[in-house]
């Protein structure tokens, strides 16, 4: 993996996975993803590593994609693909594991949400078990602003936050603060911008303390309890989210942001 953008350590039975383009407000290229899943593949594989905390360099936890390489690049990126497409079709995650594997791993995994956490960024930190946020924490569901929607947030907000408020942050695109996540339950703390790594380390140690077969087996038992059907609805995001990238409010709205003005939408 880069050692420059996705930084890994272990402080005991505690992996740290920190996206490190702080100029960028971390957000991710494609690479970037890949190396992200490969990141938690390696915490997933390492015996010693019982909790995963992900975490972002600088001031902001992440910005989602980045908008010029990742939706206004070549057109023959992964995204376009036929290849990919295909793959998508038949039902394949873009990004191996589903969830760059946090949907899958049976480790307990913390965001140590320092700043803003949009779009992606917001998905990633709510792919994770938990999340502990500085009271600088933002976060929005940004996708319609681009022609987009949502990833897997569609499927695991409804059961942090309840429906009504699913539907407000998702269609308003509003950002709201870490007051506010804390306040609907989308964070489980919200704590001194200065403490947040000493709370969350905290909190990874006491889960780490646990059994690990036993965290592993209840892990499973909550995602089985919730009946959780990720495999359909992946299918549907596999030609939803695809069709939405061919849009033209997609394009325009990638542009507009760029760009630094306000889109223009025209149901295209």
């Amino acid at each position: 993996m880069s050692e420059k953008d996705i930084l890994f350590s272990r402080d005991g039975a505690v992996a740290v996975i920190t996206l490190n383009r702080p100029e960028r407000m971390n957000a991710l290229t494609l690479a970037n993803h890949g190396e992200l899943a490969v990141a938690i593949e390696e915490a997933r594989r390492d015996e010693q590593v019982r909790v995963i905390v992900l975490t972002g360099a600088g001031k902001g936890f992440c910005s989602g994609d980045d908008v010029g390489e990742v939706f206004l690049g070549p057109e023959e990126d992964q995204f376009k693909s036929r290849e990919a497409r295909l793959r998508q079709l038949e039902g394949e995650h873009p990004f191996p594991g589903g969830g760059h594997g946090l949907l899958t791993i049976n480790k307990p995994s913390i965001a140590a949400v320092n700043g803003p956490a949009v779009g992606y960024g917001c998905e990633l930190a709510l792919l994770c078990s938990m999340r502990v946020a500085s009271e600088r924490a933002r976060f929005s569901e940004i996708f319609l602003r681009v022609g987009l929607i949502p990833d897997e947030a569609l499927v695991i907000l409804p059961r942090l936050i309840g429906l009504a408020k699913t539907y407000e942050m998702v269609l308003t695109t509003d950002i709201i603060d870490a007051a506010e996540a804390g306040r609907i339950g989308l964070v489980n703390r919200v704590v001194p911008h200065e403490q947040l790594m000493e709370a969350t380390m905290e909190l990874a140690e006491k889960i780490a303390a646990q059994p690990p077969i036993a965290v592993r087996l209840a892990i499973e038992g909550i995602r089985r309890g919730l009946d959780w059907p990720m495999e359909e609805y992946m299918r549907f995001h596999a030609v939803a989210s695809p069709y939405c990238a061919e849009t033209e409010d997609h394009r325009e709205g990638a542009l507009a942001f760029l760009e630094k003005r306000k889109p223009v939408f025209k149901g295209k």
